[in-house]
């Protein structure tokens, strides 16, 4: 972790490189079905690059990739040198067409992300989950932890549906993220997911349930310094 002083430098460095990243739009198809998704793209920076995992980023039932652009946090990605790819889960957002591969709150076939993970050329990558995105990320996360490069869950649903055995097993890097007035998901999936042999907690004061949209500056801080220690 850098010093504060480097890394208000390093702040202030990256935020003019911020304006030189683009975002391309593009689906791919998964399972039969054309799921939508953004990516984030630097057109140009001098930050130093060294090999990153790619970013792919879920997200909640009542949002889309369309947040992850609004909050800039496909921008702060790519700024910070990471392949960044925010997708639309099925029956939401751009991908209203797709149908769910399993119901509403219960874990999705791990393979259902897998094949996403693999038609985007991004494996291993980095997944940001939050909320309802558990159903789909928690299966990979447990049958198939060589497709994730760290795992950020973020008061995920469907933590309860698995064993504090189960999450013993995984060593996948963890941020468990939560906002301390999450009275829905936040210390239900921390006390899961802390059975989790390498993770990090991640508690953002003052912020609900979608923590990073009440204060987009502190998640970037706080995600931007834990995929610092990714090797």
């Amino acid at each position: 972790m850098l010093p504060v002083g480097l890394w208000i430098l390093w702040l202030l460095k990256f935020e003019e490189d911020m304006a030189e990243v683009q975002i391309q739009e593009g689906s791919v198809k998964v399972s039969g079905q054309t799921l939508f998704y953004r990516e984030a793209a630097a057109v140009q920076t001098s930050i130093p690059v060294a090999p990153r995992p790619p970013v792919l980023l879920l997200h909640g039932i009542r949002f889309s990739s369309l947040d992850w652009q609004k909050i800039e946090t496909l921008h702060t990605l790519a700024g910070a040198g990471y392949r960044a790819v925010a997708i639309d889960l099925p029956g939401l957002g751009k991908s209203s067409e797709a149908v769910a591969p399993a119901p509403l709150g219960q874990p999705a076939p791990a393979g259902f992300l897998k094949e996403v993970l693999e038609s985007l050329s991004m494996v291993p990558a980095v997944v940001i989950s939050p909320s309802l995105s558990g159903m789909y990320s928690l299966p990979l996360l447990l049958q198939s932890p060589e497709k994730l490069a760290a795992y950020v869950p973020v008061a995920p649903i469907c933590t309860d549906k698995y064993s504090a055995q189960d999450y013993a097993n995984v060593q996948v890097p963890t941020l468990i993220v939560y906002g301390d007035h999450d009275e829905q998901l936040g210390e239900l999936s921390l006390n899961n997911l802390k059975n989790l042999p390498n993770h990090r907690v991640f508690c953002m004061e003052g912020a609900g349930h979608a923590c990073y949209l009440d204060n987009p500056e502190t998640w970037h801080r706080g995600l931007l310094q834990f995929l610092g220690t990714i090797k």
